[in-house]
Order: structure tokens, then C-alpha cells, then sequence
């Protein structure tokens, strides 16, 4: 007598509910909303066009290919050579990897912060600052207060650069000696373009860390949502040297 192996039964999954879940969650990794559908996108099909990724990620076809163009700066696609570009996601697992790598440089700030603080039973060296305007705001603030250098490093300059356009161009008639870290394919204008200006090019960052005069330090989470504030002179001195180190391996 054979036996007949009855089907196990698949659980019904909401693919449209699924899809915008893990695109949401995407998004604290700093990617863009129209990001983080494409790369879900990608990741699904395996590879594909601009065009093809655009209509299954309910994208503007019109931006794809500079979204997609985006996602391979940030090291979330790989793209070819030929015409038209094919491009294919970078493993979740390698995603996965670096988060946690760059989530390990993260804790290892705070806990920088948290020896120091213990160490010299200073309290209220850190403030925490909820809300993105407040945070851009408070980064404005630092704008302002700088007398001689000011040290952004951030993956989302474009995000910044509007609203503290008209700050960070007065820091430049100063003369303040201002450095700008951030991903290969954001935008740095032209105004901002000058002999203390100083444009590094990283592509493994995630956070947006702040220093000012070496005195001000803010640091802020990806999605700016959040950050953690310092107006103590040697908190912020060991934060620059920790940065600098960042930007320089």
C-alpha cells in the first residue's frame, strides 16, 4: 500500500502588508522611503531594470534609476556594466553584517560616553533632543556658535542642506574650517564649495555625528528622529578624535 504524503498546509502571508512592514523598517537604516521599497524590490526579483524594480516597488519610474543609482553608493545593490543596467541586491545577510558592525561602532560611543561620565561623576554631560526639527534646529544652533571649526558626518546631507543652507553659508563667510563626511552620491552645492570647505566621501555611514570648536558634540540617530547632545569640552574632544579615526579607516 503506498501512502500518500498529505501537503503541508502554507500559511496565508499578506504580501502587499509584508512588503510596506519590511520597507518601513528599511527606512532606520537611512534609507529613503522610495529606497527602501526598491530594494525590497530588488531582493524579491533577483536582479532587474530600473524599469522593472520601479513598477514593482511602486516607485516614480522617472527617479528609479537615481534611487537605484542611491541604493549601490549606500551598498545595498551591485549594478552592471551593460545597457540597460541590470542591478541586483546586495545579499540581506551582508546587510545584516554591516548593521550590526556599524550598530557595535555606535554602542561603543555610548559607552564611551558612559565611562567618562562615571569616571569624572560630572551629571548632565548628555542631553537627549526628540523631534527632527529640533535636532536640525539644534544642528543649526552648533552652526552658529562655531568660532573655528565645525565637523558634520552624515549620510543624509541632502535632508540638511535646505534647511541650514543659509547658516552653514554664513560659517563660510567666518572662515570657519568646516568639514562635511558623507555618501558618495550626496549632493554637496556649489555655494558651499570654498577653501575651508573640506568633502570626505565615506560609504559606511549611518548616523549623523556633529562637532563644533571641539567643545559641541551632538549625535544623532539615522533618521534624525532623536540625537544625544554634549556642551562638555572633554566629551567633545574624545568624540573628535573618535570621529577623526572614523573618517580616516
Amino acid at each position: 500500500m503506498i501512502e500518500k504524503k498529505i501537503p503541508t498546509a502554507i500559511p496565508d502571508i499578506d504580501i502587499t502588508r509584508e512588503f510596506a512592514e519590511i520597507s518601513a523598517k528599511l527606512q532606520s537604516l537611512g534609507l529613503s522611503p522610495y529606497e527602501a521599497k526598491a530594494y525590497v524590490a530588488l531582493v524579491a526579483h533577483g536582479l532587474g531594470d530600473a524599469n522593472t524594480i520601479a513598477k514593482t516597488a511602486n516607485i516614480p519610474r522617472t527617479s528609479s534609476y537615481k534611487i537605484l543609482e542611491s541604493l549601490k553608493a549606500k551598498g545595498f545593490a551591485i549594478a552592471t556594466t551593460g545597457r540597460p543596467i541590470i542591478y541586483k541586491p546586495e545579499s540581506p545577510e551582508k546587510i545584516k553584517e554591516k548593521t550590526f558592525n556599524d550598530l557595535a561602532v555606535m554602542f561603543e560611543k555610548l559607552e564611551f560616553l558612559h565611562e567618562i561620565v562615571r569616571e569624572r561623576g560630572e551629571p548632565q554631560l548628555v542631553y537627549t533632543i526628540t523631534e527632527k526639527q529640533k535636532v536640525i534646529e539644534k544642528i543649526g544652533e552648533l552652526l552658529d556658535k562655531s568660532t573655528q571649526t565645525f565637523i558634520i558626518s552624515t549620510p543624509r546631507f541632502l535632508d540638511l542642506k535646505d534647511r541650514l543652507m543659509k547658516k552653514m553659508q554664513n560659517a563660510i563667510k567666518r572662515g570657519i574650517a568646516i568639514t562635511i563626511v558623507t555618501a558618495p552620491l550626496q549632493k554637496v552645492p556649489e555655494q558651499f564649495r570654498a577653501k575651508n570647505v573640506l568633502v570626505i566621501r565615506k560609504k559606511s555611514l549611518i548616523a549623523t555625528d556633529v562637532i563644533s570648536d571641539n567643545e559641541r558634540a551632538l549625535l544623532a540617530a539615522p533618521d534624525l528622529e532623536a540625537c544625544g547632545y554634549t556642551d562638555n569640552a572633554i566629551l567633545a574632544a574624545h568624540l573628535e578624535r573618535f570621529l577623526q579615526i572614523l573618517i580616516k579607516y
